[in-house]
């Protein structure tokens, strides 16, 4: 397996550096957080020219740091005692720091020595909470970490780019899949990664007491990915397939819980005649898409909807602000309707309006996947991308740039062209 450089979250921390604030690497545990922290970013500090002596690593999980779990005040001395009495910066590289009682506390004395910038990781359901940072009354910075992109998963493998994407839509970019010889091991990874870690952490953290709640929202958040939904649409196909007891405020909780990990993400609905957000129903999409297989056993694969999927996480993961676009329209009798649009996604001044599609086979394929964009009375760039890899960039006759998924994912200026 070849090391994956992981350079947009390595430039993330070089720019933070000395920022005053505890640098938080959060993220789905799994996504390759510690091994950013150390020895990607380690290195860049060395080559920086960082002395090694004043670099300290912890990992948490090791043996011989276990004394430090429940005696928070014997790790602050043992860091103490590393800071040299010089003007140099010492760097903490503190990883699954969750594992020490009262980190927050330990964290926030940390932040009150002159010569110490702190790097965080943890892996625990309790500290991949979003609302990790609030522990921190404002002085933590956050660094979120996600499964490696396409980009990052075909620099880590040989082979041809069309069959590299075949097997991402698959296997997802969890970094230990790359390390995986077979299909059956890469499924196996990632189902035992959800029924064994995941959910009991999960489950652990929100004092979710019934063992089937997750998994049952999972499945159903899985099947429906693309589709508007909410608590009680969930319970009510809940009710449907069979299951029973499920109350809607579980199935809340649950729904919650889920995107409090990161295992998925909701996307808000946006009006955008009227520039405002719709509430419910959202859509929710899985932050990798071999979990979101896994969940499902590898069956049921629709390639349209892992494609949104995709397209959602990559443009998340650029830094977009992305909503789910929402339009109106007027039926032939006088009524109106709400058309929607993929993704509407904003960064600064710049918004870009996108629509999925398998192919654009003819004309009238091309029409029916571009009226919702043309509806936009905007002058912002409308975007298809299609799934054909050999697809070249081309604009329809209404001036709606069509893209191939795999230059989409590979070339962020290609949105551009």
């Amino acid at each position: 397996m070849k090391e994956i450089a992981r350079s947009r979250y390595l430039a993330k921390l070089e720019s933070r550096r000395e920022n005053g604030l505890v640098k938080i690497l959060t993220g789905i545990r799994g996504c390759g957080k510690s091994y950013l922290l150390d020895p990607i970013f380690r290195r860049a500090l060395v080559a920086s020219g960082v002395p090694e002596d004043h670099i300290l690593r912890i990992d948490l999980e090791r043996e011989e740091n276990r004394r430090y779990w429940h005696d928070p005040g014997a790790f602050c001395s043992y860091i103490r005692s590393f800071l040299k009495d010089d003007a140099g910066m010492h760097y903490l590289l503190l990883d699954e720091i969750q594992r020490v009682d009262e980190f927050e506390s330990v964290l926030n004395g940390l932040l009150q020595e002159w010569n110490a910038d702190v790097y965080v990781t943890g892996s625990s359901a309790r500290f991949l909470s979003k609302d990790v940072i609030t522990e921190f009354r404002g002085r933590g910075d956050e660094v979120r970490v996600r499964p490696l992109t396409f980009e990052e998963f075909l620099g880590g493998r040989e082979g041809d780019r069309g069959e590299a994407l075949g097997e991402y839509l698959t296997y997802g970019g969890m970094p230990l899949v790359l390390s995986k010889e077979t299909n059956e091991e890469k499924a196996a990874y990632l189902k035992d990664f959800l029924d064994e870690t995941c959910f009991p952490e999960i489950a652990g953290r929100h004092g979710i007491r019934r063992k089937d709640t997750l998994g049952a929202t999972a499945d159903i958040l899985a099947v429906s990915i693309g589709s508007p939904t909410n608590p009680l649409r969930i319970h009510e196909a809940f009710r449907k397939s069979g299951g029973a007891g499920l109350a809607p405020n579980t199935v809340s909780s649950a729904l919650a819980s889920l995107e409090d990990a990161f295992v998925v993400e909701k996307a808000a609905r946006f009006d955008i005649r009227r520039r405002r957000r719709i509430g419910t129903p959202a859509k929710y999409y899985f932050t990798d898409l071999g979990l979101r297989n896994a969940q499902l056993g590898f069956r049921g694969r629709d390639e349209l909807r892992l494609m949104e999927n995709l397209v959602f996480n990559e443009l998340q993961g650029r830094g977009f602000e992305v909503a789910v676009g929402a339009v109106e329209a007027r039926e032939r009798n006088g009524s109106r309707k709400l058309e929607e649009i993929d993704f509407v996604c904003d960064k600064g001044s710049r918004r870009y309006y996108f629509q999925t599609a398998l192919c654009l086979e003819d004309r009238e394929k091309t029409v029916e996947v571009s009226e919702p964009l043309l509806r936009v009375r905007d002058n912002f760039r409308k975007i298809i991308i299609v799934r054909q890899h050999w697809a070249r960039p081309w604009h329809t006759e209404d001036g709606i740039l069509v893209l191939g998924l795999s230059d989409f994912l590979l070339d962020p200026k290609s949105i551009d062209f």
